[in-house]
């Protein structure tokens, strides 16, 4: 999703961060990540005004109330480092699976909306500056994945499972539960500063 149709929608930057793994003490970095927020998100986290960002960052109330609060809501995923689609699927898939059975919400459709994601992105590869978008809308509980390489939008799924979107939100914005702590922290940070003006 181009940065220009992210402006005219309304929603700005507020956070970006880095996904890696440690391999024989080498930090490998495999993703980069901007968080887009529609700014009326703040007028849903007032009761955290005057909060820390490093306190913020360990509230997971502060989380949820982030991942519920009905706004615009788009995620950009920059590849750092070449993987497999299907590498990136199985992550994902496991990581929502596990949120989802942990909440006692992983019945028939949550699966086959998740195995209907993986083989989405089964036949992808993801190379050097591919990017994966996802939004999702202010007043529909779906998300659209959208998939860009090379400068070209490839392809795109529309995923209208709710409880699979909100645990894909929550595996990237889920704060101390999420899969990016440098995300985490600077959504923290960045609310923090703005609840305070």
């Amino acid at each position: 999703m181009a940065i220009m149709k992210l402006v005219e929608l309304g929603v700005l930057l507020l956070a970006t961060g880095l996904t890696d793994i440690e391999i024989h003490f080498l930090q490998i970095k495999f993703t980069a990540i901007g968080v887009y927020l529609d700014p009326e998100i703040l007028s849903h986290l007032q009761q955290w005004k005057g909060k820390q960002g490093s306190s913020l960052a360990q509230d997971d109330d502060f989380f949820d109330a982030l991942v519920s609060a009905p706004v615009e809501k788009f995620l950009r995923i920059v590849v750092i480092k070449e993987i497999k689609g299907s590498q990136y699927g199985v992550q994902l898939e496991s990581a929502v699976r596990d949120r989802l059975a942990g909440a006692d919400k992983y019945e028939e459709e949550e699966e086959s909306a998740l195995e209907k994601i993986v083989e989405f992105f089964q036949s992808k590869y993801f190379k050097k500056d591919s990017v994966i978008a996802y939004h999702f809308p202010a007043t529909s509980p779906t998300a659209e994945i959208v998939f860009t390489s090379e400068g070209k939008e490839d392809s795109k799924i529309k995923v209208e499972n709710a409880n699979v979107v909100e645990m894909i939100k929550k595996w990237y914005l889920g704060g101390a539960r999420g899969v990016s702590p440098t995300t985490t922290s600077s959504l923290a940070n960045t609310l923090s500063a703005e609840l305070s003006k």
